[in-house]
């Protein structure tokens, strides 16, 4: 089998998948990111971080040879890398999105930007439903005083409750500059945080903010019209702002029948009849197709509406709010990033408790093994 063959099916073990394609996309893809040597050793790690060392050991090659190549294939985006505090890199796997699509933010090109675009627009739905890599929280005015609201999903607690912050181009709206159909959204709006805003640095991607200043641009983004959406984790990895011209997110959401369903988020639209002037600014703001005008008042399609609350602040009338779904239609936020990448993988079938206890073990006796 060819190696990218090998590396598309070891991509479609990791939690959201790498769907095949009918015409071959996806190895087309694969091709432009890896050269053979790199789409190789990219198969033999895992979701566990592990030092170049333990790596070295599982493919019987020289320790210094798989460092320097794990090294810079960390900073191609192709890896993750963790630089703790011990000094001894680590790197793990990362799967296609969110991951390494968004790790080639500084490398895409032209024909990168084409390749990709590609195979995501062809891409069934259910790819994103079994995928939930990301969750919709309201842009801040939106959400009402008398509502339960969990901290995870206040962006400015996300925000707040980081130390390290970095902001990023939008790899989505950079794709499509580059292939002639991009919007007028501001761009450089993706957020990082933490050991993500760690490892952007060291792609040389990007640059530090503080608090004040992303929070600033969370005002921007919602001035724009663009849509919220963090890490599906209750401590945020990053927070994007999504537009539905250029997001690959909501595009693949989008041709869904019912985007509610399969976009993580605890409120939507209501609109009160009686207040409404039928304007139609919400229908212009929102990026789902979720409401319209009809009979002389705003209709919310609750199979559509993702609860970010752009209609809310738009309304002049101040008719449309948000409400919080019944707690059966509510998904879980997972705890943190490991909780995440678990459910995920078991809600595919691939894996249970016990063969990850094993992978940990394995994980663990390699890493003893190289220091006998």
């Amino acid at each position: 089998m060819d190696v990218y063959e090998q590396l598309a099916l070891f991509l479609d073990t990791l939690p959201a998948g790498y769907p095949k394609t009918e015409d071959g996309r996806e190895i087309d893809l694969l091709r432009r990111i890896f050269s053979p040597e790199e789409a190789e050793l990219a198969q033999h790690l895992t979701l566990i971080a592990e030092p170049a060392r333990v790596i070295a050991r599982r493919v019987k090659r020289p320790v210094e040879e798989v460092a320097e190549q794990l090294e810079s294939m960390a900073r191609k985006g192709q890896i993750y890398s963790i630089h703790s505090s011990d000094g001894e890199p680590k790197y793990m796997a990362t799967q296609f999105v969110v991951g390494l699509f968004e790790f080639q933010v500084g490398r895409l090109d032209r024909e990168m930007a084409g390749e990709t675009h590609a195979y995501l627009d062809s891409v069934p739905p259910t790819f994103y439903e079994r995928m939930p890599q990301l969750r919709t929280i309201p842009v801040g005015e939106s959400i009402p005083v008398d509502s339960t609201v969990m901290l995870y999903e206040q962006a400015e607690n996300l925000v707040r409750s980081q130390d390290k912050l970095r902001v990023n181009p939008c790899i989505c709206r950079k794709q499509k500059g580059l292939l002639g159909e991009g919007c007028d959204k501001p761009s450089e709006t993706c957020l990082v945080f933490g050991g993500a805003a760690d490892y952007f640095e060291r792609l040389g991607v990007g640059r530090a903010i503080d608090q004040d200043e992303a929070l600033s641009i969370l005002v921007q983004a919602e001035e724009a019209g663009l849509v919220l959406q963090p890490s599906n984790t209750q401590t945020a990895a990053f927070i994007c702002c999504c537009c539905g011209d250029c997001c690959e997110a909501l595009a693949i959401a989008k041709r869904h029948p019912r985007p509610a369903e399969i976009l993580v988020s605890p409120f939507r639209a209501v609109v009160d009849e009686a207040l409404c002037s039928a304007c139609g600014d919400c229908e212009f703001r929102c990026q789902m197709e979720a409401i319209g005008v009809d009979n002389g008042y705003a209709v919310v399609d609750h199979y559509r509406c993702i609860g970010c609350g752009l209609c809310v602040t738009t309304c002049p009338e101040e008719a449309v709010t948000l409400a919080r779904k019944p707690e059966s239609e509510q998904a879980p936020v997972p705890r943190n990033r490991t909780t995440q990448y678990v459910d995920a993988l078991q809600s595919r079938g691939l894996t249970t408790k016990g063969d990850l206890l094993r992978l940990m073990v394995r994980s663990k006796v390699d890493r003893l093994l190289t220091r006998i």
